[in-house]
């Protein structure tokens, strides 16, 4: 993967788009990470960390089963808001297993691009 710098105000607007999902999903449950992804369609799914006793999943691999389970056959982009250093290696594989060239943008909690992440 290939890490490019830039700001979310430089995104064309459907990736804006996923990156305010993203960033809502997380604040409406106070996760610790939240993530949307936009498929091959134009649909979008975002989604939030689960932290339970019997059941984990990263904010980024539920949106993408959520994309998945809802017959979504490719991913066009996807966005990730933590404070991680670098998205989950695993995180970055879900996404490349339905979308081999869809960019992974890591957006920190206060909004700011962190990275933009490329296959």
């Amino acid at each position: 993967m290939t890490t490019r710098l830039g700001a979310v105000g430089d995104l064309g607007a459907e990736d804006q788009k996923i990156i305010t999902l993203a960033r809502s999903a997380r604040a409406r449950v106070a996760a610790a990470e939240g993530a949307a992804v936009r498929d091959e369609t134009g649909r979008t799914y975002a989604a939030a960390a689960v932290n339970l006793p019997s059941l984990r999943l990263s904010a980024l691999r539920l949106a993408v089963a959520m994309a998945v389970s809802s017959g979504a056959a490719g991913l066009e982009a996807a966005a990730l808001v933590s404070d991680a250093d670098t998205p989950d290696a695993g995180d970055l594989a879900a996404v490349q297993d339905i979308g081999p060239g869809a960019p992974v943008f890591h957006v920190g909690t206060n909004g700011a691009l962190r990275a933009t992440l490329t296959p």
